[in-house]
């Protein structure tokens, strides 16, 4: 067995039984300026994203800008999903970085600033989990990701399984409820020590 289904939701089993802890100090965000595409971003979040640009609009570079006046804040990548706009086809356009060098996200800040109810796309909230849709199920997977090798050692040391990590974020996509079954799937896979 590598799966579990919840609902109509098939959780892959890595996402109980590998660590993950974000090391902001050790990567930098480097999970928001690398890649050859944005962030998947829900249809119903592109309205959201227009909303809050004028809140963030001066946090954003010059670069930035000039994509998001060009092509807009989403753009269909050449697997067909929609995400995030970036720049120099590697930065989310959101992407801003403070005076260390570590980069955050413009729409994350002025939420946490109370400027807007939008903390940022659900799959920015979910990653190192990626969410597959399948028509009539979805797929929830861990991404491993190089750029992360610094999350999974703090994870291991503190002994904190993904799915832990991103509780909030897991509750915020799919519900209390569900998160509640799935912690009970997780102490029946212990039981039958599959995990």
């Amino acid at each position: 067995m590598s799966m579990v289904q919840i609902g109509d939701v098939v959780v892959s089993l890595d996402v109980f039984k590998e660590k993950f802890l974000c090391d902001l100090q050790a990567c930098k965000g480097a999970c928001c300026i690398e890649g050859d595409a944005g962030a998947p971003v829900e249809l119903d979040e592109v309205e959201k994203l227009e909303e809050v640009l004028p809140l963030i609009w001066n946090e954003l570079s010059p670069e930035a800008r000039t994509v998001i006046d060009k092509q807009g804040v989403v753009y269909v990548d050449q697997e067909g999903d929609l995400v995030t706009s970036i720049v120099n086809g590697k930065d989310c356009v959101f992407t801003c970085y403070d005076e260390n060098g570590c980069c955050y996200c413009a729409i994350e800040k002025a939420f946490r600033e109370g400027k807007t109810g939008f903390l940022k796309p659900v799959s920015c909230h979910l990653y190192p989990i990626r969410v597959k849709d399948f028509g009539s199920f979805k797929g929830v997977n861990y991404n491993r990701w190089d750029v992360c090798k610094a999350a999974v050692l703090l994870g291991e040391k503190e002994g904190l399984p993904v799915y832990k990590f991103l509780k909030e974020p897991l509750i915020r996509k799919f519900g209390k409820e569900w998160y509640e079954e799935l912690e009970i799937a997780v102490e029946e896979l212990e039981k039958q020590g599959v995990i």
